[in-house]
Parts: C-alpha cells; structure tokens; sequence
C-alpha cells in the first residue's frame, strides 16, 4: 500500500483532538490545567492513573505505563494498522490525504472494508422494513410500543427472506464475497454462499464510537428453523464478549451520571430509553461478563462508590442464575450495584407496554442491593425452621457480607443476615470474620505462588523515584514546564534555559534529548520525548502529561517563565560561586583578578535582568 506523505500524518494529528477520541471509550475528567484523566483502558485499575494532554497530542498511565499519540490509541483499541488510523482520523476532520506516489488515496482494505461493509448493510435492511414483505416486521414493533420513530432511532431494519438479496445488493457495490464471509454478513455452506440473516428483524450492533459492527436478528416465521436470536459471528471487529448494545447512544449519560442500567434484550433497552432511561445497554448473544465490565468503568470513570450499576433480571432460574454470575464479578466495580425485578416477571418491554413510561422508571426506584438479592437467593435453598438449616444458610451467606468491600456496609448486612435467619447478631458477626480470615489467606496463598514465578521487572525512571531535593524538584518542574508550555516560554529565555545542563542523570536525559530537537517542527515536544533512551523515557513520558501545578492557563504560562528564569538563576549563581573561588587563589590587583572582577559584575547584571524581566 503507498505510504501517506508524512505531512499530512502531521497535519492531521495536529488538527485531531485527543481528548475527543479517547472520550469516545474512556469517561475522561479534568486533572488540572491542560490535563484529563480516566480509567485506563489497557489494565484493569481502581483509580483513574490515565492522563491525556491535548495540548500535545499524548496519553500516559502512570499504572502500566501505556504511552502515545492518536494513532497509536486508536491502533491498541482497535487493532487497525498505522495507515487505517491515519485514513480514519482524516476522514474524522475532512481531510484529503496525499500518497507518497503522487496518486489518488488507495482504496482501504482490512478492517476498514468491514465497517464499510456493516454500514452498507445497515443502510440495506433499514430500507427494506419499509417495504411490503417487512409488515410482518412493522407489526411486530408495533405490537410492542414501537412506532417508525422509534424503529429509525434505533437503526431497525428488516432481512428480506430469500436466498442472497443483500449479498447481490454489496456485490453490486463493489464489495467481495470474502470481504463479506469475513463481516460475518454471509455464510459459507453446501449450496453455495448465502445471507446470514433472511426473513428477520434486524438491530444493528454499533461500537462505543457509533461504528456498526454486526447485527442482532429476530426471527418472524414459524418455518425458520434457526434461533430466536441470530447474532453476527465473532469477527475481526466483533468480539461479542466486549460488545454493550446501546453502549453508543447511552454512554454520554452513562458518563454524566455515572449510572448504568443493563438488560437482556434489545428491545428492553429500546424500552427503557423511550422510557426516559437512556443509560441502558444489553449484552449481545452471550452472558455479561468481565470485559463488559471493564468497558463500562472506563465509560462510567467509575472510581468511587458513589456510582450506580442496576441489573433487570426475569425472576425465573435462568434469571437468578444470571444473577449470580453478575455478582461473581461484582466487586470489580467501585459503583454499588442493584437488582430490579420488575412485579410478575415482567421484563422492561413488556412492562412499559402494559403499564406505561412510569412503570419503567418506578423499577429503577425500587432496585434492591445486590447483597441483599444474592443473600436471599442463597437463603431460599435451606429450610429457615429448623436448626440444622439455619446453620447452613449461614455457612453459605456469611461469605457474601464478608465479601463485601465497603466495611460502612459490612455491620448493615450482618443486622440484615441475623435478621433473615432469627439469629443472634454476635453469631452471625463471628461466621463472617471466620469468613473473611479464610478469604484473606487465600488471597495471601494466591500472591505468594504469583511472587514465586513471577519474572524480574525492568526498572525504569519515574517522577516518583526522583530525589526529594531543591536541585531535582526545581529541574523537574522545568522539564514539565519546558515539555507541555515551551511554546509560551518566552523565546531567548526557553533557548537559554534549554541549553543549560541539568545536575540529575535522568532529567539531564531528558533535557538533552529534548535541546537536540528542531522546535520548529509540528509536535516537538512528542518528538523529544520519544528520543529520549531508556531507562530514563518513561520519565520523559510523565514530565509531557503530567499535571501542571497551576490553576489556570495564564497561570501556568507565568509558572514555566517563571521556572525557566529559576533554572538561568541557579546557573549564575554556580558560576558566581566558581569565579569568587578563582578570585581567592590569584595575587590580588593582577589582570587575571581584574578579568574574573568584570565577568562576575556580568553575571550581577544578568542576574538583575533576569530578575526584573
């Protein structure tokens, strides 16, 4: 594939917003002057370690320590090559790429054709649900509150019957058939290839950034022979453990709210959103899990118990057992999480059918804590009359108030097990400490075997590991102010302060790799940094996205002339202290005395300039 000329990887990175494409996947929230900060999306965290600098164009975690630009985020998320994230990103900001080779911008190929593919797609079957055969269709929505504004809110479609109708349509469109096998749109079998999806109702899958991915089909016909639900197979970009339906139209009030609502089905999140409850989302064809989790952190910055996960649940077996596999991974989130069970079992579509808007949104205001649902789900199994059930209800509760992380809760749910069991509340408290000492060393026996095997870490150079010294802190926060506000600095000033040496090993590396670069070129700051040699660049990393220490811009435009004066200052003063030990050990009123004299009374003026400046 040609190459994109390098100026125009430039220019569009300049023009792109950082901060804009990865608050598409990650809630991001203000971390001081020209800095944001979130959940990291690369590891798992508790507390949001992920900054981004879009002054410059960066990301950093100070967890894993994950670094980079636009493309190198949208490459990491999305497993696009350079150039495809290059294309994206000027498609993203209306501009026109040029190829090294002087020709028009090839066509893209890969994964790129597999969201023109899906797109293509989308288009095709929301056509058809307008057409005579999709009645079947329109009735089905309409027997379950949906009008035609909801239906293209939603992006419904309708999959013609038939044996090839939307394969001959993407055909015609210049797509392949191995482009479309590789979409998951057709299928490969004995008479030939086929359409995957024929004769159903069709939502479209979209990912966190609006992009559709797959579908979700319903079938319509007592002679298709197929599951209720079809779902698009796992492709290159659809990995249905990591896809949350509604994700994209709820994430921006998920964010704000820090609240989420998760459902079973496409038509409860429907429901729930024309109920005036635009946080739900649903899974798609598969349990919800761990990954789904981690999605939904990142866009929730959930970092504190002030959040809200409720779960909807059928009351049945297959409800309850969903449940309980929710809460298995309960304790990965911060937000305190919640069960609606709607009255008679009724799910969030069927509910706001028979018994309105209102119904909906009275569910969400009578959630009950998860605890307290996973403890009566373990309770209804014994017998509470007796004495030997009340003994083993309490083996198998105890563990759930023990696992419980917020020890303001703990004493609560200990009153509400005594409760449930008719037990003495010093009985109850002894069975969930005994509980709590068996997990903690499990979780002491986990860490050693991991300490035992695990492989040596290479050190590297952190703004934590430097020295708490005047020297290192004044040089580290001039490498900060040179790093994110140099371009502020004032210009003979930033020359001078950048040429002069720094005294700490790594910050000297830092400022070095940095003197060495051409500060006339786009992006300099990024440039330098990534030159600088290990072990010191994850350093360099954290001077370019770090917190500045000010309150406003014009404040931290102060501060950085202010601290490349104080690096200039400090300077003098050794060479001031160098030229008075010289003065001392020459015969006094000789000309080398004299010549030392006039360079220190030139160091005081520079010194008085710089002061007054």
């Amino acid at each position: 594939m040609p190459r994109i000329r390098q100026s125009d990887v430039d220019e569009v990175k300049a023009r792109v917003n950082i901060a804009d494409v990865v608050g598409e996947r990650v809630a991001l929230k203000s971390a001081g002057v020209g800095s944001m900060k979130g959940l990291c999306p690369f590891h798992d965290e508790r507390s949001p370690s992920f900054h981004v600098r879009p002054q410059v164009g960066y990301y950093h975690c100070f967890g894993c320590g994950e670094s980079g630009d636009v493309y190198s985020f949208l490459r990491a998320m999305d497993h696009v090559s350079f150039t495809e994230a290059v294309e994206r990103m000027a498609a993203r900001v209306g501009f026109t790429l040029h190829y090294e080779d002087g020709g028009p911008a090839p066509e893209t190929t890969g994964r790129s054709r597999l969201y023109a593919s899906n797109a293509a797609a989308a288009e095709y079957f929301r056509a058809q649900l307008m057409t005579p055969e999709a009645d079947t269709g329109r009735r089905f929505l309409g027997d379950r509150g949906f009008d035609a504004g909801a239906a293209a809110h939603f992006g419904v479609g309708y999959a013609p019957k038939g044996w090839s109708h939307l394969m001959d349509h993407l055909l015609a469109q210049k797509f392949t058939r191995d482009e479309l096998l590789q979409a998951g749109l057709v299928s490969q079998g004995q008479r030939g290839v086929y359409d995957r999806f024929r004769g159903r109702l069709v939502w479209p899958i979209r990912d966190i950034t609006g992009q559709v991915i797959g579908f979700g089909a319903r079938k319509l016909y007592d002679d298709d022979q197929g599951p209720k639900y079809l779902n698009t197979p796992e492709t290159p970009i659809y990995k249905k453990a990591q896809v949350l339906y509604g994700l994209d139209l709820a994430k921006r009030d998920i964010s704000r709210s820090h609240r989420v609502v998760v459902v079973e089905g496409y038509t409860d999140v429907m429901a729930c959103h024309l109920a005036g409850i635009t946080t739900a989302i649903a899974s798609c064809g598969t349990a919800f899990g761990s990954d789904h989790i981690t999605v939904l952190r990142r866009v929730m910055g959930d970092d504190s118990s002030s959040g809200e996960v409720v779960f909807t649940f059928d009351p049945d077996a297959a409800g309850q057992k969903a449940a309980l596999r929710a809460f298995a991974d309960e304790k990965r989130f911060a937000a305190q999480t919640y069960v609606a069970v709607a009255p008679e079992g009724l799910d969030p579509c069927d509910l706001r059918l028979q018994r309105g808007d209102g119904a909906v949104r009275a569910l969400m205001d009578n959630k009950a804590p998860m605890f307290e649902f996973v403890i009566d789900q373990r309770l209804k199994d014994f017998d509470l009359s007796s004495v030997e059930g009340r003994a083993g209800a309490l083996r198998a509760a105890a563990p759930i108030v023990a696992d419980i992380r917020d020890p303001a809760l703990r004493p609560g749910y200990v009153r509400v097990l005594a409760r449930r069991l008719g037990l003495d509340m010093p009985e109850v408290q002894s069975a969930v400490e005994r509980a709590a000492r068996g997990a903690d060393r499990a979780e002491k026996r986990d860490a050693q075997r991991g300490g035992e095997t695990a492989a040596p870490v290479a050190v590297s150079v952190t703004m934590a590991s430097l020295p708490n010294t005047r020297d290192v802190a004044l040089e580290r926060g001039a490498m900060m102010a040179f790093l994110q506000y140099g371009h502020r600095i004032e210009t003979d000033l930033f020359i001078r302060a950048l040429q002069t040496p720094f005294g700490h090993p790594a910050l000297e590396a830092v400022r070095a790799a940095l003197a060495s670069t051409d500060l006339s070129q786009p992006g300099w700051a990024v440039t330098a940094v990534e030159a600088v040699r290990e072990p010191f660049r994850t350093l360099a990393v954290e001077l370019l996205t770090a917190a500045f220490p000010a309150r406003t811009e014009e404040g931290a435009v102060v501060a950085a002339n202010d601290l490349a004066r104080g690096v200039l200052l400090r300077e003098i003063e050794r060479q001031k202290a160098e030229l008075v030990r010289g003065i001392q050990r020459v015969a006094p009123g000789s000309e080398e005395g004299r010549n030392l004299g006039l360079q220190l009374r030139e160091l005081d003026a520079d010194r008085q300039r710089l002061i007054a400046s």
